[in-house]
């Protein structure tokens, strides 16, 4: 059963940075593309950033610029780097992995952004 567990959320300051890490239990090249999405009470859930098999990476229009998607092959780890972070940024974060037509996501990590 592949598993997905994320870490690094927490409470940053506006225009603060953080770094989300998501754990896999299997190796990240068996997935077609990795990502990260949040979801805030009573809103749908919403894509932040996809990145590839291949390394080709994708944001949404109010992440780009702020927000940083990686991996690391070797330790099976998928990263999201937040700067200037604000407000309006503040959900449950949660990492994601496509096997064929296969959706497996995490538990989700709090990223509160508040003064």
């Amino acid at each position: 059963q592949v598993q997905l567990v994320e870490s690094g959320g927490g409470l940053v300051q506006p225009g603060g940075s953080l770094r989300l890490s998501c754990a896999a239990s299997e190796n990240i090249n068996i997935f077609t593309a990795m990502g990260w999405s949040r979801q805030v009470p009573g809103k749908q859930r919403e894509k932040v950033a996809t990145i590839t098999r291949g390394g080709s990476t994708n944001y949404a229009g109010s992440v780009k610029d702020r927000f940083s998607v990686s991996n690391d092959n070797a330790k099976n780890m998928v990263y999201l780097q937040m700067n200037n972070l604000k407000p309006e940024d503040t959900a449950l974060y949660y990492c994601s992995g496509l096997i064929n037509t296969t959706i497996y996501w995490g538990q989700g990590t709090q990223v509160t952004v508040s003064s």
